[in-house]
């Protein structure tokens, strides 16, 4: 029997559903008060506009969903929602229960403010792009002291132990009744957390916990969490991010110990067919229809290498490592670090192992993290002993030991010089005009 109960439930559910499919369409959620500048609202004070239900799920998952499957899990999501979460004038308030506030937009880069208010014994959170978690908790329950509780509250908890942002660096939460304050910045996989002004959180890699040898979604829902205790939600702003800020803010960070090994003007200092590459506004350019091998001329073992490159369209080139100074460095170098255009048509059915980041033809990099062609990329690759490690755009998409590859794309025999222990950095260009600038290289020995 269908009651009067049901029936309002229905029209609160279509009434949400409505409004929420309205503020998704929109490219911006309906603003709320006064953000800071470049900021948007996410909570407009009136309703949950912009937003659904979801639990801890891998975002791999429902994101794969067909459109109308993906509709019907969101519409289905509201009945949960409207049972636990309300609005209390500038105030998002949850009971302690039910599925997890989410957004309807999906974020790359942000900055994302907030704040909350909570109980004691509450244990809660935030989910960036749909991965656990920011930590929200009690200091002071002493039961949860072995989980790190008393390390307080802004800590990427679900991090594996003893990685860094695991917990968080300084004791900030205020004490029960008063608001606390989130400043989270986020570029690629790397997290900076500032709680009530302090650092708590800094730069550290938010490991995908469903997947921990995977890569995060390059987008997806910031999600705020409930776990059996009140917690009230205001001043909920958001904003997202370009490519060039975002290289500037991993450029930045951890810079200490990295030489510049380009001086912008020329390639003094560097050896191989220098003529067939250009200095053009401050960055090495390989000239069209050249290519060959041109290093920097200091032997290196262990190092780590930066650097920003920008490729044309269908744009072909690569990084070599450990290179003796002749021959072929896929082969005859530890390996080449492939620098591609993994959107161009006529390289839509390579072997995995020869995509962007790759060690070619041995070990492939996850794909989809490359800025838009035509704009900067920034790029480190570490290397120690045998292992390579490439993080793009600060996302990690690559992590290998080329003594331990498997299932490469030619007999190992072919690689000769995998297992170098020194040689050079350079760039192995194959006739596109693939540029580089701001290289730089810290020694790990």
């Amino acid at each position: 029997m269908v009651t009067m109960k049901t029936i309002n439930w229905f029209r609160r559910a279509a009434a949400l559903l409505a409004v929420s499919v309205i503020g998704f369409a929109a490219s911006n959620p309906v603003q709320a008060g006064k953000p800071p500048k470049g900021f948007t609202a996410l909570f407009n004070e009136r309703d949950l506009t912009g937003w659904w239900g979801l639990k801890t799920e891998d975002p791999a998952k429902w994101m794969a969903l067909p459109a109308d499957k993906l509709a019907e899990k969101r519409t289905a999501s509201l009945k949960d929602i409207v049972q636990h979460w309300s609005v209390e004038g500038e105030e998002l308030v949850n009971d302690g229960h039910g599925m997890y506030l989410s957004t309807l937009k999906n974020y790359g880069d942000f900055e994302l403010l907030l704040d909350y208010k909570t109980v004691a014994r509450a244990d809660s959170g935030i989910y960036l792009r749909g991965i656990p978690q920011v930590q929200i908790w009690d200091s002071t329950e002493e039961a949860k002291f072995r989980l790190g509780a008393d390390k307080g509250s802004g800590g990427l908890w679900n991090n594996s132990p003893g990685a860094a942002g695991k917990d968080p660096l300084a004791l900030a939460d205020k004490p029960f009744g008063e608001w606390n304050s989130f400043r989270i910045l986020m570029v690629g996989e790397r997290v900076s957390i500032w709680l009530n002004g302090k650092s708590v959180v800094d730069h550290a890699r938010l490991e995908n916990y469903f997947n921990r040898k995977g890569t995060l979604p390059r987008t997806g829902p910031i999600q705020l969490q409930t776990h059996g205790g009140e917690i009230r939600w205001r001043n909920v702003f958001i904003r997202e991010i370009s490519g060039s800020e975002a290289n500037e803010i991993l450029s930045a960070k951890g810079s200490d110990g990295y030489e510049s090994v380009f001086n912008g003007r020329d390639l003094d200092g560097w050896g191989g067919p220098i003529d067939n590459y250009v200095v053009t506004n401050g960055a090495i350019q390989c000239r069209k229809g050249k290519g060959g091998t041109i290093y920097f001329n200091e032997e290196l073992s262990d190092f780590s290498a930066r650097l920003k490159f920008r490729l044309p369209p269908g744009g072909n080139n690569g990084l070599a490592i450990r290179y003796p100074g002749s021959g072929d460095t896929a082969y005859v170098g530890m390996c080449e670090l492939q620098v591609l255009d993994d959107t161009a048509k006529k390289y839509a059915k390579l072997h995995p192992a020869q995509y962007h980041g790759s060690a070619y033809a041995m070990a492939p990099a996850a794909r989809g993290f490359q800025r838009p062609v035509g704009e900067w990329n920034v790029q480190e690759v570490t290397v120690k002993g045998t292992t390579i490690r490439v993080e793009l755009n600060g996302t990690l998409i690559l992590n290998t030991d080329l003594a331990k590859v498997e299932n490469p794309m030619y007999d190992l025999a072919k690689f000769k010089g995998r297992l170098r222990k020194s040689g050079f950095f350079g760039f192995a260009g194959h006739g596109d005009a693939v540029s580089f600038r701001d290289v730089s290289i810290k020694s790990l020995k």
